[in-house]
């Protein structure tokens, strides 16, 4: 055999041990939970006078959810005397106008609330929320984004775990007002389950490094200040400042039986667009924290998590790089040169990269008490939905990686609220779908044409690999035909129902 077809073989076998490594962390988080199970965060000492708290409200362009959440925070239980509601308005629209009404109405009841304007998007949020600070006189920091609906209680049962003077954080968990909208807001809910119901949960209980989710969340003034304030230069924000404060010193907890419901993107380029910009966001601030993390007088273990965490948005990427370039070239390499036998290989390593995450996602639901029969019914669809973000997010972590910078472009919301597993209602739009929704405006589905392609790359890997008979890839490249298919359809069939009613 060549060098050239040696190293095409070599690289192969490579790019599927790093998926092997990303599906074995995942599966890791399954066996600590184990362990960790009955963590619950330590009760905390009650403020004797209840500290003072800002909460600020960052929106840009929501028109569809501002009246929403501003009916919704002012009813907040907290000491009025106490209280200081910052509406963090970027918007360029009629949004500042419904907010404006709002406000006005509010403050002639005596509600301390502000509209915070700007006259540029310079940072984007980030830039929104340090600027708003300015005027902020809370020692605590409360973050809700547009689509979120707090409970009134929410405050007053979080507050309290600010008694422990070194906590710079609290995290809460996401819950869905949209979850039974569709089959794509079921599938989403099913990933963020895992993600805060058994990732966050584990590295909390662990003293790992963990990060803020952008919106249901309280900081420490301070804390936010000592760490080098919010930063623009990363799309997220969040994950940012959560590891430069870690890194600090301060400690962050997180409310696993705390839970604060939001709205998940209703159509599959929505639900791209966010994806692609947390995707993105995170190898960035992998590239401007991972040093540091390494250099840090931290735990060896820490700093191995903490490479996980950083960096398992790369693993699109790495899946496209082998598939696309080199899964074809090594099965016609080894076919020539009666390598055949060694495709056990490519099983083991299948399966622990594709395995790990099955489990990862399945344990998402059983650890918050939901039904085990439904969680294995959803695993087909989650490693579809899996596969169809594949382009979206090797694309985000490849701009990433080669320092590409692009906008914060939000998520589109549609103010559709529908009864979830709590029972939030709307009063007005329950059920009402998005033919009520005029100006939701859906965005273009970017890269549907190219994902069209990618899938008759696969169909001919497909074809190829029956023609000589290697079954054991069959299923594998299928999924991979399917989910990209399924995207690009999702993508243009989405943007074609939501044209109709723009």
């Amino acid at each position: 055999m060549s060098l050239i077809g040696s190293l095409v073989l070599v690289v192969h076998f490579l790019l599927l041990a790093i998926l092997s490594l990303f599906g074995l962390h995942r599966l890791s988080m399954v066996f600590r939970w184990f362990k960790y199970r009955n963590f619950t965060p330590q009760s905390p000492k009650m403020f004797e006078k209840l500290p003072k708290i800002t909460v600020q409200i960052p929106l840009y362009n929501e028109r569809l959810v501002a009246k929403r959440i501003v009916d919704s925070i002012v009813l907040l239980e907290y000491p009025a005397d106490r209280l200081q509601i910052q509406i963090v308005d970027d918007s360029n629209d009629d949004t500042s106008e419904v907010i404006a009404e709002r406000v006005s109405h509010y403050k002639l009841q005596g509600i301390n609330i502000e509209h915070v304007q700007r006259t540029n998007r310079h940072g984007f949020k980030a830039g929104a929320l340090k600027e708003a600070m300015t005027t902020a006189d809370g020692e605590f920091i409360a973050i809700f984004d547009a689509d979120f609906i707090p409970t009134p209680d929410t405050l007053l049962k979080s507050i309290h775990f600010f008694t422990q003077t070194d906590i710079a954080m609290v995290q809460l968990r996401w819950e869905h007002l949209n979850r039974r909208s569709s089959l794509l807001t079921k599938t989403q809910a099913v990933m963020l389950d895992a993600h805060f119901g058994l990732e966050q949960h584990v590295r909390c209980a662990s003293d790992m490094l963990f990060n803020f989710n952008g919106t249901a969340g309280i900081w420490r003034t301070s804390a936010i200040i000592d760490a080098g304030h919010w930063s623009a230069d990363t799309l997220t924000e969040d994950l940012d400042l959560s590891y430069r404060a870690q890194l600090a010193g301060w400690k962050m907890q997180y409310l696993n039986h705390i839970t604060c419901p939001g709205e998940l993107p209703a159509d599959m380029n929505a639900f791209k667009t966010q994806q692609y910009r947390w995707a993105k966001g995170g190898v960035q601030v992998m590239l401007k924290m991972l040093k540091t993390v390494w250099k840090a007088k931290i735990p060896l273990v820490k700093k191995l998590e903490s490479t996980f965490h950083l960096s398992n948005n790369l693993a699109y990427l790495v899946m496209m790089l082998d598939t696309l370039f080199f899964l074809l070239p090594s099965l016609y390499l080894r076919a020539q040169y009666d390598y055949i036998n060694v495709w056990w290989i490519d099983i083991a390593l299948l399966l622990m990269s594709s395995g790990g995450h099955i489990a990862y996602l399945y344990f998402g639901q059983v650890v918050l008490g939901r039904s085990k029969i439904r969680a294995l019914a959803k695993l087909p669809n989650l490693v579809l939905l899996g596969i169809q973000l594949a382009i979206n997010n090797s694309k985000a972590g490849f701009e990433a990686l080669m320092g590409k910078e692009s906008e914060f472009v939000r998520t589109p919301k549609t103010g559709e609220l529908q009864k979830a597993e709590h029972t939030y209602k709307s009063e007005n739009q329950a059920s009402q779908g998005f033919k009520n929704k005029p100006h939701y405006k859906p965005l273009p589905p970017k890269g549907a044409i190219f994902e069209f392609l990618v899938a008759a790359i696969y169909v001919v890997v497909l074809v190829w690999a029956v023609i000589y008979q290697y079954w054991f890839i069959l299923p594998f490249v299928s999924l991979l035909a399917l989910g990209f298919v399924m995207s690009a359809v999702n993508s243009f069939y989405s943007h074609y129902q939501l044209s109709r009613h723009a």
